[in-house]
């Protein structure tokens, strides 16, 4: 009983169990139960999946505001809106994968499961990382206030870029060179055995494992942007992770259900481009004013206002264009 009541980075061991529990639970349910076999997720089921999720994510603010405080609960849950929010750039590139290795729909869960198992470490090394910087040289979060700035207004003023060419990708080339590939899927596999060019029995990557390497790496790309936005909110390394990983948890219904629709929300990113100005500009703020740190429910409140006028200006202005573009 002693070791639950340890601390570990900041925070209980039995409250890490109790998440871990419950993301474990998730996890085993989504591949054994309510996603067996291979089937394609409809839009509809995948909507509810959604809606559960983020209800979960949401629904675990009030345990953090059982055992921790309400300042904790309000970075947690700013912490959860913009990491939810700024996954929607990963569904667009998750897309563009599917697309380029024509993975159909049916497979794709698989790739996304295993996917969000390789975030989970991952994320969980780059936080615990960034925790025990931050711990040691808190002029690090400065560092990491300045970088959002300039992505955020580099965000801003990039315009509507191309999709990327996927053939010239950096990792796909590497992976290429280094792993036997197959030309074609075979079901639902990441490896098989095939004969070589001598009649050798060897061991093939299918293209639906070089996916999955695709995703792994792009979200490596988008957590440089996400875990230290939410560092600049909050230094508590349970609230980092658990908003994270509640965010991420949710991804792969979000996916099925927005990636039809991902255009409705074309003006988001300027709404998610002032967000990150916003986050890395509260420490300096703060600085300025004489506080201690930016108050948490302004941040919240905040955060809200920012995400609302963009959906709000996206969904307005998309179905404007697409009335005119529907007129003979």
């Amino acid at each position: 009983m002693e070791f639950l009541a340890t601390l570990f980075m900041g925070t209980p061991v039995w409250m890490w169990l109790v998440f871990i529990g419950i993301v474990l639970t998730l996890l085993v349910l989504d591949l054994g139960v309510f996603n067996k076999g291979d089937h394609e997720i409809e839009i509809g089921a995948s909507l509810k999946m959604s809606a559960f999720y983020i209800s979960l994510g949401l629904a675990f603010a009030g345990f953090v505001w059982w055992q921790k405080t309400p300042e904790d609960t309000a970075n947690y849950v700013t912490a959860f809106v913009i990491e939810k929010t700024l996954a929607l750039d990963n569904i667009f590139v998750i897309a563009l994968i599917f697309s380029f290795f024509a993975i159909p729909r049916k497979y794709q869960h698989r790739v996304l499961f295993w996917g969000i198992l390789g975030v989970i470490v991952l994320r969980g090394i780059m936080i615990g990382l960034g925790a025990t910087i931050v711990a040691n040289y808190a002029w690090v979060l400065y560092i990491f206030a300045v970088f959002l700035i300039f992505t955020g207004i580099k965000m801003f003023f990039s315009g509507d870029d191309h999709a990327p060419d996927m053939s010239k990708n950096p990792i796909l080339r590497i992976s290429r060179k280094f792993l036997r590939v197959t030309d074609t899927l075979h079901g639902n596999a990441f490896f098989v055995k095939q004969p070589d060019a001598k009649g050798k029995m060897v061991r093939y990557a299918t293209p639906l494992f070089l996916a999955l390497v695709m995703i792994e790496f792009a979200d490596l790309i988008f957590a440089v942007d996400s875990v230290p936005a939410v560092f600049t909110i909050t230094t508590d390394p349970f609230i980092v992770y658990t908003s994270n990983i509640f965010a991420t948890l949710g991804l792969r219904a979000l996916f099925f259900a927005l990636s039809a629709i991902l255009h409705r929300f074309a003006y988001l990113k300027y709404a998610l481009s002032i967000l990150l100005v916003f986050i890395g500009s509260k420490i300096f703020i703060a600085d300025l004013m004489g506080w201690e740190k930016f108050p948490p429910a302004w941040s919240l409140g905040i955060t809200f206002a920012i995400l609302a006028a963009g959906v709000i200006v996206s969904l307005v202005k998309t179905k404007s264009d697409d009335s005119k573009a529907q007129q003979p």
